[in-house]
């Protein structure tokens, strides 16, 4: 039996080019790519160098720090570069596609399968890659098994993706995926759905369902784990993206490393905005053709939503979790009296200085900050869209002066950045309040562990 739970505080912000529900099978990338900075505080160790040639699923990394964490090669082919910015910092392992050779494991009797070859296979493969740990966020350890595992097909982003939608076609890889994380954990999962939403993953085994009712960000894990299994400090808990989960299942049908990726490209400056079917790590300009848009100068390709996404150029690449790619235009334009209220009432805004929250309906938006940094004050802004009983600001605060007995007491351990998405787009001060907090998370990585 499902169970409601009610998220309060925060907004839904409606954008202009929401991608239809219509799905293609994306253009063949002729190159593949993984970023290292996709994987939160990982310091990679290369295997491979470029020239070699790599099957599908093959280590091309590991993390310095951990060798059980192995990041594989989506596709088989030649390491066409490993291209390098400041200090030698990877940024891209780039492959080109070549061949159809793959890394293949011998996967026992699912029904008779232990904890331990699951956990052993998961690492092997490459795949734990896909699960991620609370807190901070980072590829799971697999030294200490989490008390519960989470998955949310409740998405409230902007630009978001529907997961009914989206997962339509792999429910069968998705219920293997459920069936192995649940025997790690010896109980079922729990697995968030829309509230009141006719969802097709009702009759899921293995599975506590969760109909969430809430506006954004309700959709973040963070604020659903607050509500069902609030994290206490020394617990871990493991998050999955549904797509992710289903590549899980798919690997312990097949003994193949999957590395399926939907994507829903959204953008108003886009012709058709629609789902696409393509592999982690694909081109931007195999998802997106340039023909298709005026200027592709004047547009800011986005790995994620437009709150808390990551800017990529169009000759690079799709993340590693990205399920959605947003085109938005760039804010380049001068705004003559920007400054005054009732201005321009087509900008998305919460403030009531301006009719656009009145108005309602889908906006058009681009990259413009619409005002300069400023110190912060105490308006209440950050609580009114933050729907966790932690204090935001105190919290940034903390971050900002690196203070880990306040950060900790402040709840630090409950957030990622990504949960303050929409205190960055509200907040007059115009501070990058995710980047404060990344920080923060990175100190008490390496102070805490």
């Amino acid at each position: 039996m499902s169970k409601d739970i009610s998220i309060k505080n925060g907004a839904n912000l409606y954008l202009k080019g929401l991608a239809s529900k219509e799905l293609e099978v994306a253009k063949k990338s002729l190159t593949y790519a993984i970023n290292p900075d996709n994987f939160f505080s990982l310091v990679p160790r290369m295997l491979v160098k470029e020239g070699d040639k790599v099957s599908k699923g093959q280590p091309i990394f590991h993390d310095k720090n951990d060798e059980t964490i192995k990041i594989v090669s989506p596709v088989s082919g030649k390491v066409k570069e490993i291209r390098r910015g400041a200090k030698r910092k990877i940024l891209y392992v780039i492959i080109k596609a070549e061949g159809d050779d793959v890394i293949k494991f011998d996967i026992p009797e699912l029904q008779k399968i232990t904890k331990e070859q699951i956990i052993e296979l998961l690492s092997e493969s490459g795949s734990l890659a896909y699960i991620r740990q609370r807190p901070y966020n980072i590829i799971a350890k697999t030294n200490k098994l989490p008390k519960s595992i989470f998955v949310s097909t409740h998405s409230t982003a902007p630009f978001d993706v529907d997961y009914d939608f989206l997962m339509s076609n792999r429910v069968d890889d998705l219920q293997t995926g459920i069936d192995i994380m649940s025997a790690i954990i010896d109980k079922p999962i729990n697995f968030s759905i829309t509230h009141k939403k006719d969802s097709g993953f009702k009759n899921l085994n293995n599975v506590e369902i969760y109909n969430i009712k809430g506006v954004h960000p309700s959709g973040n894990e963070s604020f659903q784990i607050n509500k069902i299994d609030p994290l206490n400090f020394g617990e871990t808990i493991w998050v999955i993206k549904p797509e992710d989960l289903s590549n899980i299942g798919a690997f312990f049908r097949t003994g193949v490393f999957s590395s399926s990726r939907t994507v829903a490209i959204s953008g108003d400056s886009l012709k058709s905005p629609k789902y696409y079917s393509t592999v982690i790590g694909a081109s931007i300009s195999s998802l997106i053709n340039s023909d298709d848009m005026n200027d592709i100068k004047n547009y800011r390709f986005i790995n994620g939503d437009p709150l808390s996404g990551s800017k990529v150029e169009y000759s690079e690449f799709l993340g590693f979790y990205n399920n959605s790619l947003s085109v938005i235009e760039e804010g380049n334009q001068y705004r003559m009296l920007g400054w005054l209220p009732f201005m321009y009432n087509s900008v998305p805004s919460f403030s009531k200085t301006s009719f656009s929250w009145l108005l309602g309906g889908a906006k058009k938006v681009n990259t413009n900050l619409n005002g300069e940094e400023r110190a912060i004050v105490v308006t209440g802004e950050m609580e009114k869209y933050f729907p966790m009983d932690i204090f935001p600001m105190q919290l940034i605060k903390a971050c900002m002066r690196g203070d880990i007995e306040k950060m900790e007491s402040l709840g630090i351990y409950e957030v990622i950045p990504e949960d303050f998405g929409l205190v960055d787009f509200s907040c007059t001060s115009k501070i990058e309040a995710q980047e404060i907090i990344k920080s923060g998370i990175e100190i008490m990585l390496k102070e805490v562990g």
